[in-house]
């Protein structure tokens, strides 16, 4: 199958998904179920892809990204699961229901619309990886998988030193500064946006090696600017006012630093 035709393939089959995933979102008045679909819907294509590129096309180098993108979606995926099972909509949702009001469930079907064709833009990175037909073993494919296994434990193990502050009552209304949290006030975003630059260096003499760029850089731009960290430090700045004030003059934003006590 071609290049366009996998895109195409997988978009269609997302955008699906997402459809289905609107109507339970309208059923258990839960749209926080876009980001658990977002999530597995990218191991998902990433089958999709290998399943369609041919026996003879399948090596070493596939099976290895198949792995990896499978184990950051899986990991992810159940992680999210979980946490919209058990607690209410984040607030980004509960601030567009509001200012869609009565219009919220039509508004919330493009949304996830435009989720589906987001992972199909992402996936191109992996898919150009996948399609790399240079036998496996060079440096950079070892580089490729340390970044994306490192990317995948770090973003694993920041998401359960959080989870786990959490849950003692006794640091409710704080902010947590445990391990990772120290160094940065979003280590899991920092590792989610390490992750994406494994797949330029699996696609190292591709033809389409350029392409395989534009996904970190866009995971950058949404962390950064978008969906991340902006509405993250505004809602904490609104629940946990002057300490978190403090936790913003104390700790690097997104890259891993040394704290800074010496701005209190």
């Amino acid at each position: 199958m071609s290049l366009t035709w996998q895109i195409f393939g997988g978009y269609l089959l997302v955008a699906i998904a997402m459809a289905l995933a609107w109507l339970r979102a309208i059923q258990i008045n839960k749209a926080g179920i876009v980001d658990v679909v977002w999530t597995f819907a990218l191991g998902f294509l990433a089958l999709f892809y290998f399943a369609t590129l041919g026996t003879e096309n399948i090596g070493a180098r596939q099976w290895i990204v198949l792995a990896l993108v499978m184990a950051w979606s899986l990991r992810l995926g159940f992680y999210l699961h979980r946490r919209v099972g058990s607690e209410s909509d984040d607030s980004r949702y509960h601030t567009l229901k509001e200012h869609w009001k009565g219009i919220a469930n039509i508004k919330f079907f493009t949304f996830f619309q435009l989720q589906a064709v987001a992972d199909s833009f992402l996936s191109i990175a992996f898919l150009i990886a996948l399609r790399n037909n240079v036998p496996f073993g060079s440096v950079w494919d070892w580089i490729a998988i340390l970044i994306a296994v490192t990317a995948v434990v770090g973003e694993g193990v920041a998401d359960r030193q959080l989870k786990r502050f959490k849950a003692n009552p006794a640091n409710a209304g704080k902010t947590c500064r445990e391990g990772l949290w120290r160094y940065s006030r979003h280590p899991n975003y920092f590792f989610e946006w390490v992750y994406w630059w494994s797949f330029p260096f699996f696609a190292i003499h591709s033809d389409w090696f350029w392409i395989t760029l534009l996904s970190p850089l866009a995971m950058l731009l949404l962390v950064l600017k978008v969906t991340g960290i902006p509405h993250t430090e505004r809602q904490a700045l609104k629940r946990r006012g002057e300490d978190y004030r403090r936790y913003q003059n104390e700790t690097s934003p997104f890259i891993p630093w040394f704290t800074n006590t010496s701005k209190n």
